[in-house]
């Protein structure tokens, strides 16, 4: 091999100089650099991720790893030509960002001030130009090109249950009809493939005796991710941030409440049914429905309970969404009517359900249609739930649906229980029918993810 050894080398006439021949391959000595040639655009990347603050070098690209902790990358002193790169290792600076410094006076884009890269999956490229603009950003990619990852979870507790929906080979279901823990053993990603769809719904109250008001149903309260499909009731309250739910490795306790009691036979009012919750989201149990004493008045909770009658004095409805949420977690019951002791018009207000007021006791024709509660596919087949009870009369019983229980009149058939796992109120009880007032439905929640 020969050897040249000089300390300039220039084109002996005009102004280009080649270096090697078509095909040829011009290397630089290990260890040696070079200047006032630029570069085509490219970086050499340096592939032990950072993770915590450090120097760029020009011509390197890095991996920021921001796991951790958020941190910065100090530029290099500006000179004309000078490149930078850098790329979120992690997907992680949307919540840990890396923070771009310049070197002294040195501009990023015509402006002397730091800049925070927080997208995730963000990778950036940085050409030094002059010292107007100073460092000038080239490329930025806000695209994430990354293998899916999933939830991967369990479910404990009595009866509760873990399945593959059936109207998408993608999504999971945890159905809750008792206490138990919905366990979230990892997480996937990106960020958005751990927003679990879910439905938490309270139990309803119990009804009124003697004429007495339906119990209100179980407030209700649905969010649908956008990456589970089905189709979800008018009630998610997706648009409401707070109602959104991503989920952390851990296990989340899951409580169901009970159906409300009915009114006991010497004219006590039906009790509130039980909360349900899960994820720090609280659905209430239904109110009561009034009975003929000692107040006649309906109870409040996620949906009023119904009004109770008799005595000349009409019971007024317990109110709905209480408390308040957004979107409502249910509506109010109806009233019951004035009539007397001996009236024909002594029928009870329906008890409220999570779309409509129950209706108010009819005198001369019934008790109060329980309020309607609402469908949804989350467990993969349309469902009606959350129906007020309907209220008991003199004239003839008040209907109800979507859970909720029928009223009865006297010498008819028996008010009816607001159905499990529904969280339907109980139907009111028309004075003397032998079957009572009835006890409200439990609750339920129900739980959709994607876990491939």
């Amino acid at each position: 091999m020969s050897k040249i050894e000089v300390n300039t080398v220039a084109p002996q006439c005009g102004t280009t100089l080649t270096l090697g021949e078509s095909g040829d391959t011009v290397t630089l000595g290990t260890g040696a650099s070079q200047s006032g040639f630029g570069r085509t655009g490219t970086v050499d990347w340096d592939t032990t991720p950072k993770t915590a603050t450090f120097t760029a070098v020009s011509g390197d690209g890095f991996f920021a790893n921001t796991t951790g902790s958020a941190f910065n990358m100090n530029l290099p002193a500006g000179v004309a030509g000078a490149i930078v790169s850098v790329a979120d290792y992690a997907a992680t600076w949307q919540n840990n960002a890396l923070t771009v410094v310049p070197n002294g006076s040195d501009k990023i884009g015509g402006t002397s001030a730091n800049v925070t890269l927080d997208v995730e999956g963000q990778s950036v490229t940085f050409v030094f130009v002059d010292s107007t603009q100073g460092w000038v950003n080239i490329q930025d990619s806000t695209s994430n090109a990354r293998g899916a990852t999933f939830i991967c979870a369990s479910v404990s507790g009595a009866c509760n249950t873990l399945t593959t929906a059936p109207d998408c080979a993608n999504t999971k279901i945890a159905t809750f009809t008792g206490p138990g823990n919905f366990t979230v053993n990892s997480i996937g990603g990106p960020s958005a493939n751990n927003e679990i769809s879910y439905m938490i719904i309270g139990a309803g109250g119990g009804s009124g005796t003697n004429d007495g008001g339906g119990g209100g149903a179980g407030g209700y309260r649905e969010t649908k991710s956008p990456i589970t499909p089905y189709t979800a009731s008018p009630l998610c309250g997706y648009s409401t941030p707070g109602n959104r739910i991503t989920v952390t490795a851990q296990a989340y306790p899951i409580v169901i409440g009970g159906g409300g009691t009915k009114g006991g036979p010497s004219s006590t009012d039906g009790s509130p049914g039980g909360n349900s919750s899960g994820f720090g989201i609280t659905s209430t149990g239904g109110g009561g429905g009034g009975s003929e004493s000692p107040s006649r008045n309906g109870l409040p909770g996620g949906s009023g309970g119904g009004g109770g009658s008799g005595g000349g004095t009409a019971g007024t409805a317990g109110s709905g969404n209480t408390p308040s949420t957004t979107p409502a977690q249910g509506s109010n019951g109806g009233n019951g009517t004035v009539g007397s002791p001996s009236s024909s018009n002594r029928n009870g207000g329906g008890g409220g359900g999570a779309t409509a007021v129950g209706q108010a006791g009819q005198a001369g024709s019934q008790g109060g249609t329980g309020g309607a509660g609402t469908t949804s596919n989350i467990s993969g087949s349309p469902v009606g739930r959350a129906g007020g009870g309907g209220g008991g009369g003199r004239s003839g019983p008040g209907p109800a649906s979507d859970g909720g229980g029928a009223g009865s009149e006297p010498g008819g058939s028996s008010a009816v229980a607001g159905t499990a796992n529904t969280g339907g109120g109980g139907g009111g009880e028309g004075e003397g029918n032998p079957g009572g007032a009835q006890n409200g439905g439990s609750g339920v929640v129900i739980i959709r993810y994607k876990f491939q």
